[in-house]
């Protein structure tokens, strides 16, 4: 005789008794280690066929049809065997009750990472069992109770003979689980209520993000002001800087230079002498003191090398005579001062010079985690951009935080519509990118529509703390 005071998990009623759980079972035993076939004939339960959501023999393979032989009678599965995953993290402690109604074929056995639980079901229902052992008070210290390493956890069938199990008189097993049976359903609805409430919850603060980008560009978000200068003259300094860029040589003249511009209601482009409508082109409409404008217009735009021009046998450590080469996230953590690639001077000035960022440069990530945006501070490294990111250097006159508001929000739309069916996003090719166009106000409204769009921000990030 000894004291179950430090066992015993909880308190339970007079009429009920704690047992260990081969006292009230016929039969407890693991599988066995099965010789494979693709002979669909007798199927082998495995972790996987058994699920929270209940028993799959869908997912079964099957046995030598030969070896059966080796099974004795008592390692057939009967109706209602529990079976109890015991191997591994992640499904160990999980159950099913296998119903022959479930399974199509004329019998069926468990591997050895399933342990058989077959009831004496005269004193005890295998349901009340299966309920008892899905319920938190054991699946929350089933790995506390297995054996082994943190990588291969195993419940011992000898630890799953002596567990402490509660049973209640047989009517109150039946009448606690007509009770289940009926408010399990609610519980289902709920939990499908409360994981959608959830979702949305999580997916909040990024919607109310998106629906603020999405009034700031349309110009709904802050009034117009007649005082500001319209954003035409803001055009024709941009046609200026760009002119002097050109002659400077820093940038190629585009012979099909775009302009775009209102009539008769309609938005057109002038590319050189043509003139093409492009209203299935534009989203919304803007207010009449903004102008629209294609990015290539705006900016030089370069992504990193591809290809073998730059892998990992030619970087070299840090020293004198190196260049750094800037990596994804850079623009991720927005860190200039993180990673340790180099590459040799001679390198860079033979291969890689039109890689090359200076400060105020906008690095952007270009795969994967796309459209993180970082803006590089007047003290940097001398260095280069990797394969997954692209430069941009904005030459023209305009609020550099509202491009940034626009580009957040229209890239990774963009990104998304085109990487349909890839796991993988990628940032729109270049053809795509330069064309998007970005909707324009004047220079003193950009600055507005930024201030106004970090105060609804920051009020967002309050009200979803």
């Amino acid at each position: 005789m000894r004291s179950l005071a430090d066992e015993v998990p909880f308190d339970i009623p007079d009429s009920w008794e704690w047992v260990r759980l081969i006292d009230v079972c016929e039969y407890i035993q693991r599988g066995k280690s099965p010789k494979y076939s693709p002979i669909k004939k007798y199927p082998v339960v495995a972790q996987k066929c058994n699920q929270w959501s209940g028993f799959s023999i869908e997912k079964a393979q099957f046995i030598e049809p030969n070896s059966l032989s080796s099974y004795g009678p008592e390692r057939l599965l009967q109706d209602n065997d529990l079976m109890w995953n015991s191997t591994g993290l992640g499904t160990l402690g999980r159950m099913a009750i296998y119903k022959t109604t479930a399974n199509p074929y004329e019998l069926a056995v468990a591997d050895s990472h399933v342990t058989v639980i077959r009831p004496l079901k005269q004193f005890v229902l295998p349901e009340y069992l299966y309920y008892y052992f899905a319920n938190p008070s054991v699946q929350s210290v089933i790995e506390d109770q297995a054996d082994g390493t943190t990588k291969q956890k195993e419940l011992a069938t000898a630890t799953i003979k002596a567990y402490l199990t509660p049973i209640p008189p047989l009517d109150e097993q039946r009448r606690i689980l007509a009770k289940l049976s009926e408010v399990l359903p609610v519980v289902k609805n709920y939990g499908v209520v409360y994981d959608e409430t959830t979702a949305m919850q999580e997916a909040f603060p990024e919607s109310l993000k998106k629906s603020i980008l999405h009034e700031a560009v349309q110009g709904k978000l802050v009034p117009q002001d007649p005082s500001d200068e319209p954003a035409e003259a803001l055009l024709e300094r941009i046609r200026v800087e760009k002119q002097r860029l050109i002659k400077e040589g820093k940038i190629k003249k585009n012979k099909h230079e775009s302009v775009i511009f209102r009539r008769d209601n309609s938005h057109y482009e002038k590319r050189g002498s043509e003139e093409v409508c492009i209203d299935d082109e534009i989203p919304f409409e803007v207010p009449p003191s903004w102008a629209l404008i294609r990015l290539d217009n705006i900016g030089i735009y370069r992504k990193g090398p591809f290809g073998s021009s730059l892998t990992k046998s030619m970087f070299v450590p840090k020293g004198a005579d190196t260049v750094k080469v800037y990596e994804q996230k850079n623009a991720i953590q927005k860190d200039h001062t993180l990673g340790t690639y180099y590459i040799t001077r001679q390198y860079y000035e033979s291969k890689m010079r039109s890689f090359t960022v200076e400060p105020g440069d906008i690095l952007v990530s270009c795969a994967g985690t796309i459209g993180e945006t970082y803006v590089l501070p007047e003290q940097i490294e001398l260095g280069i951009i990797n394969q997954a990111l692209m430069r941009m250097t904005i030459f023209a006159p305009i609020d550099l935080d509202y491009f940034l508001l626009y580009f957040d929000y229209v890239l990774k739309q963009t990104a998304k519509e085109i990487s349909k069916g890839s796991a993988i996003k990628n940032i729109p090719p270049f053809e795509i990118f330069k064309k998007l166009i970005l909707p324009l106000p004047p220079l003193e409204e950009q600055k507005r529509i930024v201030e106004k769009v970090r105060e609804l921000e920051s009020l967002c990030n309050s009200l979803c703390s």
